[in-house]
């Protein structure tokens, strides 16, 4: 959850300027080419962050690569909500951007390399329900700032609170990554063996984590035998994955969710949402995106990666063309609620999941740079979409545009079936085997490599139940023990019985003889003083 703190930095950062580029526009008189770049330009950093995390997360460690983007992004917040002009804001949130290229190439990269294969999914799923947590609660907060003064302090000053409050998450997350032990898997990539032995440890257990560190050290291994360059990436192979990582990047961009995001509170004041009302529609459909979110988190390590993804890109599909219709149609509460529609399908399938499965598909030597490169892709998409969707929809309208979209739902949906591996359940060791070359050597290594990591799991396994064996043993053996010493009590307890009873019943003959012989006769019959004087 602390790493997953990212995705709420970039989810309230890239939606504050949603709410603020209104009263930005008349502050400053805005073009729409220039309201499109101050909207646009935190991706501009964005992609320079991204394009550079991979390289100084090799180097430096996911952590503290994580711990500087934070810190990029705490100091553009506040640089942000203190500009005087368009530059300056610009340039602020191109430094920001910077923040989120780091981090959000490195978050959730972090999370693969440290979970569980059960649960990877599931805690994966953490960066992009806290970046929807952003998404909702700066809505929200949009609201309550919009509503709070006038229009003319809104201007004036509502917008600098919009971006400024950033800053509190960036302080969140800076505080959590604090504590947070650094990736496993870079640990033992980079020699201290140790180290991620004990992070491994305190996440699996002492004998699961050996193992996992052994199978983690052979796939170094081999990966240094194979070759561990960047450029191996282009090669037979991992090729493939590389494609459908930039794929999922892309169309994660594509679809049209962000357009939704980034310029709700327009879409809805051209559709007639009067007042401040827009920013509650869009908080609204910011709800309805968080609820679907939390159930895809239920869903992802049971009902699969690929079947979310190929159902709400399909949903995706069917509901941008019933947006379509009803923007021509002119009604706007069928529009939003088509739109929420549209954010259900997105938030349990093509929103999270690229963002799961992408650090998934490469191998530990080139994940930090490969996701880097995908994240890049994603965000310099993230751009197009942010640069060009007020020019689309005010040069287009919104028919015609989300028409646009569905086509690109569509073109995602057959890519999804033609290309993309279902990962759900696999170890990433697992799922590196995938992308084996195709010649005899590469072949061959990889299957010397599958032995021996066959060969060390059985072992392993055959460890665990002659433990067990011992286990059962020691415990029928304390069992007979615990048998033989019950059975003994019983025998005492019974035979104890049987004594009380002869004496009772000898008790009851001497009562039977006072009237005859006296007290003095049973005394002598039984040879004790227990009955005391007799005085009768």
């Amino acid at each position: 959850m602390s790493a997953g703190l990212a995705g709420l930095l970039y989810g309230y950062d890239t939606v504050s300027i949603s709410g603020a580029i209104e009263f930005l526009r008349a502050r400053y008189g805005l073009s729409t080419l220039m309201e499109g770049l101050v909207v646009s330009s935190i991706m501009l950093g964005a992609v320079i962050g991204a394009a550079t995390a991979g390289f100084l997360s090799d180097r430096f460690g996911r952590k503290r690569i994580l711990i500087i983007g934070g810190a990029f992004f705490l100091v553009a917040a506040v640089w942000s909500a203190l500009t005087i002009g368009p530059i300056a804001l610009i340039v602020a949130r191109v430094a920001g951007g910077y923040g989120i290229g780091l981090t959000a190439a490195l978050a959730v990269t972090y999370i693969t390399e440290s979970a569980p294969a059960n649960i990877r999914g599931l805690l994966a799923f953490s960066y992009q329900l806290l970046a929807v947590c952003g998404i909702f609660l700066t809505n929200v907060i949009n609201y309550i700032i919009a509503s709070h003064g006038s229009n003319d302090w809104d201007i004036a000053t509502g917008w600098r609170w919009m971006l400024g409050l950033g800053a509190i998450p960036a302080a969140t997350f800076l505080l959590a990554m604090r504590r947070a032990p650094e990736s496993p898997r870079f640990l033992i990539q980079i020699g201290r063996t140790d180290e991620g032995f004990a992070v491994l440890e305190h996440i699996l257990g002492t004998e699961r984590a050996r193992l996992r560190t052994d199978d983690i050290q052979a796939s170094v291994k081999l990966e240094t035998e194979m070759s561990h360059e960047f450029h191996d990436l282009f090669r037979p192979g991992l090729r493939r994955a590389l494609v459908i990582g930039i794929f999922l990047a892309v169309f994660n961009q594509f679809i049209g969710m962000n357009a939704i995001s980034y310029y709700g509170p327009v879409m809805f004041s051209d559709l007639g949402f009067a007042g401040d009302t827009q920013f509650l529609a869009a908080a609204s459909v910011g709800g309805m995106e968080l609820v679907a979110t939390v159930v895809g988190m239920y869903l992802i390590d049971t009902f699969g990666r690929k079947r979310l993804m190929e159902i709400g890109t399909g949903m995706m599909c069917v509901f941008a063309l019933c947006i379509s219709g009803s923007y021509f149609m002119g009604n706007s509460l069928l529009t939003l609620i088509f739109v929420m529609a549209f954010t259900i399908s997105f938030a349990f399938s093509m929103g999270p999941i690229p963002w799961i499965v992408i650090p998934e598909l490469f191998p530990t030597y080139l994940r930090g740079r490969a996701t880097g490169l995908c994240v890049m892709c994603l965000l310099f998409a993230n751009w197009i979409i942010a640069q060009f969707t007020p020019m689309m929809i005010d040069g287009l309208g919104g028919g015609i545009s989300f028409a646009i979209f569905a086509v690109l739902d569509l073109i995602c949906l057959f890519g999804i079936v033609a290309l993309v591996p279902e990962t759900m359940g696999r170890t990433l060791e697992e799922i590196e085997h995938l992308w084996q070359p195709k010649t005899d050597l590469a072949y061959a290594k990889y299957a010397l490599s599958t032995a021996d990591a066959n060969i060390r799991h059985a072992e392993a396994t055959l460890r665990r139940i002659e433990n067990e064996r011992q286990q059962a043993l020691g415990i029928m053996d304390a069992a007979e023990r615990a048998r033989a010493a019950a059975q003994q009590k019983i025998f005492a307890i019974e035979t104890a019985k049987k004594g009380r009873g002869r004496t009772a019943g000898g008790a009851a003959r001497c009562r039977g003889s006072r009237q005859g012989s006296g007290e003095y006769g049973c005394r002598r019959r039984h040879g004790s003083d227990r009955l005391g004087s007799y005085d009768g």
